[in-house]
């Protein structure tokens, strides 16, 4: 990596190059670590993390072919298909998250897209969960510009569509849509003037080039994702990537060090498969630069560490839950507006809304 590409490191850009992401990947993991620590501090409030709690609105009978997913149609994993849930039960559930410490809390729906009639009943419990002082978050496959503008109209902050792996490579998770769907998605998403969270899933049998390709994506998006799940596969068996080969753990935590270093104000978020992660590679990822969990025992239908377990575990690592004071005006984004995200968020703006747990 050249003197240039290091000094200019925690810069908000849109025009990487594969080159340049790859020399970060390359770089001596003690030396990528250094670098991911620097900017993270730069752009956030340090040793604090964000709360998520995510909740299967609608599980299972997908007749998408994602090769991870327990909850295709397509696949036996013994998942046992269930309705969408009712309105109350969700907001229940978002006041017992909230009451455990989280500040944002998504819902994820088992759709290719969403019918009319489902709409209309998640955005009520979108309305209903926002009302809780809860940031939103939604995730229910593709959407049309006007789906998307429905659940901006509901109250909802963020909308999650993950690319999931390379251009190059998603031939071989996903046949049942395009890589141009997602962005698509995406598209409609920004327009409706939605938060956009966006990752990947890694572990699927990817190259490093690939993983390379997925982050260099999010990072040259026309706005940087707000919040960047980076997922570790979890296996399930009766799914064609049951008995991939396991990411080598280093691996895992270079990406998350150069998601931080591509997208320095994004929230770096270390989800699926952290119930399989050891301590110490957890607190590697959040020295790398990671800075947000999805906190309750489920993602969907996986397991996820239990919020003791997390407690425990943030309280070892000096680690202080980021705490969001009810709605802000504007639906300002973590990081002020667009203009700021592009044109530098420092620290300065977040001691206005990082006041630590207690």
């Amino acid at each position: 990596m050249t003197s240039t590409i290091s000094c200019a490191l925690g810069t908000i850009r849109h025009d990487w190059t594969l080159p340049e992401v790859e020399a970060l990947f390359a770089l001596p993991l003690m030396d990528l670590l250094f670098h991911a620590q620097r900017v993270h501090r730069e752009r956030h409030e340090p040793n604090t993390v964000q709360m998520s709690t995510l909740l299967s609105i609608k599980t299972g009978a997908c007749p998408e072919d994602c090769g991870y997913c327990p909850q295709s149609v397509r696949y036996d994993t013994g998942l046992a298909p269930e309705a969408l849930m009712e309105v109350e039960a969700v907001r229940a559930s978002a006041l017992r998250a909230r009451e455990a410490g989280a500040t944002r809390f998504c819902m994820g729906a088992a759709y290719r897209s969403p019918k009319a009639r489902d709409l209309k009943v998640i955005a009520q419990m979108i309305r209903e969960v926002h009302a809780l002082g809860l940031e939103t978050c939604a995730t229910l496959g593709m959407l049309s510009p006007q789906q998307a503008q429905e659940l901006k109209e509901a109250g909802l902050d963020y909308y999650n569509h993950n690319l999931d792996t390379s251009p190059q490579f998603y031939g071989e998770i996903i046949t049942t849509r395009t890589y141009q769907d997602r962005l698509d998605t995406l598209r409609a998403v920004r327009e409706a003037d939605l938060k956009v969270c966006c990752g990947g899933i890694l572990g699927m049998g990817e190259s490093p080039a690939d993983r390379a390709e997925l982050l260099l994506t999010l990072a040259n998006l026309p706005e940087h994702p707000e919040s960047v799940p980076i997922n570790q596969l979890v296996q399930v068996q009766g799914t064609p990537l049951a008995g991939t080969a396991p990411l080598d753990p280093f691996e895992f935590v270079r990406a998350i060090a150069v998601a931080r270093l591509l997208m320095p104000c994004s929230h770096v978020r270390l989800s699926a498969g952290r119930q399989a992660m050891s301590e110490e590679m957890q607190a590697l990822c959040f020295m790398a630069g990671a800075n947000s969990v999805f906190y309750g025992e489920k993602l969907l239908t996986t397991g996820n560490p239990d919020t003791e377990r997390d407690r425990r575990l943030f309280e070892r690592l000096g680690l202080r839950a980021e705490t969001f004071n009810g709605r802000r005006s504007g639906h300002e984004d973590d990081h002020g507006s667009a203009l700021e995200r592009e044109s530098g968020c420092g620290c300065a703006r977040l001691h206005a809304h990082a006041e630590t747990a207690p």
